[in-house]
Order: C-alpha cells, then sequence, then structure tokens
C-alpha cells in the first residue's frame, strides 16, 4: 500500500520513493562551485521550495545521479525539476539523452524555462503542483 506523502488542494499525493539511484562521486567536488555560482533563477525557485515551504516537500539543489548534477531533486517523489536557462541553447541533443537517461531510472522529469522562473512564479509554482498532482495521486 503507498503511503500519502503530502496534500495538494485536498488531492493526496503518494510517496515514489526511487531506490539505489547510480551516484558518481567525482562529481561531488562540482556541487558547492554551482551551488555558489548563483544563477539567479535557481536562487530565487529555491527561495520558494526550501525548507518544506512548498507543500511540505524536501527539495534538494544540486543532485547528483549518475553522471549528472540535475538542478533539483524530491526524493520521495523521484521527481526531477530543470531550470532551463541559456545554458541550454544548441544542447536538445544532450538535454534529450539526459532525460531518457533519468527516465529510464524510473525518475519524472518536470522542465521550466528560466524566464518562467524570473517572470511569472505564481504560475509556475501552480504548473508545478497540477504536474505533482497528474504524476502522484493515487
Amino acid at each position: 500500500m503507498k503511503k500519502i506523502l503530502t496534500k495538494i488542494n485536498g488531492i493526496p499525493i503518494y510517496r515514489n520513493f526511487v531506490e539505489d539511484l547510480p551516484y558518481n562521486s567525482q562529481l561531488k567536488p562540482l556541487l558547492n562551485g554551482k551551488r555558489k555560482a548563483g544563477i539567479l533563477s535557481e536562487v530565487v525557485f529555491w527561495k520558494q521550495v526550501r525548507a518544506k515551504r512548498f507543500h511540505q516537500l524536501d527539495f534538494d539543489r544540486q543532485w547528483i545521479i549518475g553522471n549528472y548534477i540535475v538542478d533539483f531533486y524530491v526524493k520521495t517523489l523521484g521527481l526531477v525539476i530543470e531550470i532551463d536557462g541559456w545554458s541550454h541553447n544548441n544542447k536538445e541533443i544532450y538535454d534529450d539523452v539526459r532525460q531518457q537517461y533519468l527516465e529510464s531510472l524510473g525518475l519524472t522529469i518536470f522542465r521550466i524555462t528560466d524566464f518562467d522562473v524570473r517572470n511569472n512564479p505564481v504560475v509556475l509554482m501552480k504548473d508545478l503542483e497540477n504536474f505533482i498532482i497528474k504524476h502522484y495521486q493515487y
């Protein structure tokens, strides 16, 4: 029986923890630099979700999965949040390969744009709520 993790708009959201994810420890030295880089959209999003501010969900920032560092990860849902900004321009093939790999591990990916994080935060958070309801209600 699945465990209710939280409720969003009265709708139960169920835990979907993905176990035994691969971890490349050689990427660990890159984490502090990425976190300290202070990419505006990541900082803005982090302020909205850190410390379980978003429906009591625990978000991790800059999380290693396999040979990749994802922007945000919700372990209890198996949910990756990727913010696509200018650094993703002309990297469609890389992004597709990366997304296929993450999905092959049983993870779900929510992609958002840097523009929306900075300019449409209320709409973005509503979109995230709807995405979680769609993928994690029982």
